[in-house]
């Protein structure tokens, strides 16, 4: 039957048994694409790649956590779960929590979630609710819930979270047939870069690959607690995915940048912008603003020098969510379509087109 979800494809890296109830939408096997177009733009000897999970069943890296989560959970037998968001994992944890029978309650901070991600926790069936608060102060509250009420967490403190997660660096080092240089992936909770890197170094303990890559995270320069080294009590960037100001994984990100000897850097929301609009129109890659913080940061630091290099190199862009999961923006900054005349002579005129 081909490919039927991560669980099963990496059971043996993970920690289930024949008791796990898989719940499953058939997550994982995201392509990992050649950018031929960007990489000229750092230099001749990189070797760009973009990991798309905006593929991933609800359009963002989540559901390879939550179908982990929520089949740990539906296996412990949990009743309901429970998570904060600001979208995809709300999105995701509602799907899956259907498909499995669970309720689910999603706290989102209001009006800093876009619609396209509300639109699918709500479909769902999800209950949502709005609090008039940021996202750290959403966690807190879904934190002292499920403390002390039979209620599962499905945020990314949630290991098996990180567990499902970890599974797109093999998939990545499956594609490439070895581990990249570097792997550059936004960072908002912080949980992704600390699961990729969980990833890597179980691949090479099981000799699946030889070397392990240079981490490079990026945070959106007005919700950039790691880089700045303090909590950001108002965090302010279009990019809603990474809006956070206090991360959960924070500590676990530091080890992830540090042991790899990478960095964690920010880039402002016109370099995200630009990117974004960069992947679209040259790549033919639609992702939502957060997910382009990993290229945005790439290109800021090939114009310092960064990757000079005389022999080829690899690097892979984790691109977290699609572009759909947010539409307003894309519409925001392209140039509506002109109302015409419904006449050939009319629209020949306006494309230029010669015979």
């Amino acid at each position: 039957m081909g490919w039927k979800g991560l669980i099963e494809e990496y059971r043996k890296f993970l920690p289930v048994d024949q008791n796990t109830p898989v719940i499953t939408l058939n997550e994982g096997n995201t392509p990992l694409i050649f950018a031929p177009k960007i990489s000229a733009l750092i230099n001749e000897n990189v070797n760009l790649f973009l990991k798309y999970e905006g593929l991933n069943p609800t359009g963002s890296f989540k559901d390879r956590g939550m179908t982990m989560a929520i089949s740990k959970a539906k296996q412990n037998g949990a009743k309901a779960v429970m998570c904060a968001s600001t979208g995809n994992t709300s999105a995701s944890a509602a799907a899956y929590s259907a498909r499995s029978g669970l309720k689910c309650i999603v706290l989102i901070p209001k009006g800093a979630i876009a619609l396209g991600k509300l639109a699918q926790a709500l479909i769902h069936g999800a209950e949502v609710l709005a609090i008039d608060g940021n996202f750290d102060q959403a966690l807190e509250l879904v934190k002292e819930i499920t403390d002390n009420y039979p209620v599962t967490l499905v945020n990314s403190l949630n290991p098996f979270r990180i567990e499902g997660q970890k599974t797109a660096a093999f998939e990545v080092c499956d594609s490439l047939g070895k581990a990249p240089d570097y792997l550059a992936i936004p960072v908002g909770n912080a949980g992704n870069i600390t699961a990729y890197w969980k990833g890597f170094n179980e691949y090479k303990q099981n000799n699946k690959i030889s070397n392990l890559p240079v981490m490079l995270g990026f945070q959106a320069a007005g919700s950039a607690p790691i880089v700045n080294k303090a909590i950001v009590t108002d965090p302010k960037t279009i990019a809603t995915a990474i809006k956070i100001g206090n991360p959960a994984s924070w500590k676990s990100a530091e080890t992830a940048r540090d042991d790899s000897q990478g960095l964690i850097e920010a880039v402002t929301d016109d370099e995200i912008l630009a990117a974004y609009q960069l992947l679209a129109q040259t790549e033919g890659v639609f992702v939502e603003p957060a997910s382009a913080a990993s290229v945005a940061g790439i290109l800021k630091l090939a114009k310092t020098g960064y990757f000079k290099n005389n022999t080829p190199i690899n690097i892979v862009c984790v691109l977290t969510g699609h572009g759909l999961k947010d539409p307003d923006r894309a519409i925001a900054i392209i140039k509506q379509p002109e109302v015409i005349s419904p006449t050939v002579a009319a629209v020949l005129e306006k494309i230029k087109l010669d015979k």
